[in-house]
């Protein structure tokens, strides 16, 4: 449709116009990103509410799941206390094991030979 058009165009102002055998589609820049702000293809994704209720809906990105933030200001205290403990990262314990070394080197004089 653009092609026609632009070779109508060109006839008008009395250019000569040589039709392109190229087919100009999206699938022409295959080795690089394609530069579109809207992508045609839509994902299905799991939408989880604060309340733990889920909405399957179509999205841009390709994600599995998108989880909403909980509003801290509706809990208890005691709850936000145990989800702001939740969210710190976990200290690993680290656990040094003590070496023995009671290695006698006399015990083995007679092996040795000169």
């Amino acid at each position: 449709m653009h092609r026609l058009w632009v070779q109508r165009c060109l006839q008008i102002q009395g250019l000569n116009f040589a039709p392109i055998a190229r087919n100009l589609n999206s699938n022409t820049a295959s080795i690089c990103k394609i530069h579109r702000k809207v992508y045609a293809r839509m994902y299905p994704t799991v939408v989880v509410r604060p309340d733990g209720s889920t909405i399957n809906i179509r999205y841009s990105d390709p994600r599995k799941i998108i989880r909403l933030p909980l509003d801290l200001s509706t809990l208890s205290e005691e709850q936000r206390k145990a989800r702001i403990e939740a969210r710190k990262p976990i200290e690993k314990v680290k656990i040094e094991e003590e070496i023995v070394d009671d290695f006698d080197p006399s015990k083995y004089v007679n092996l040795i030979k000169k």
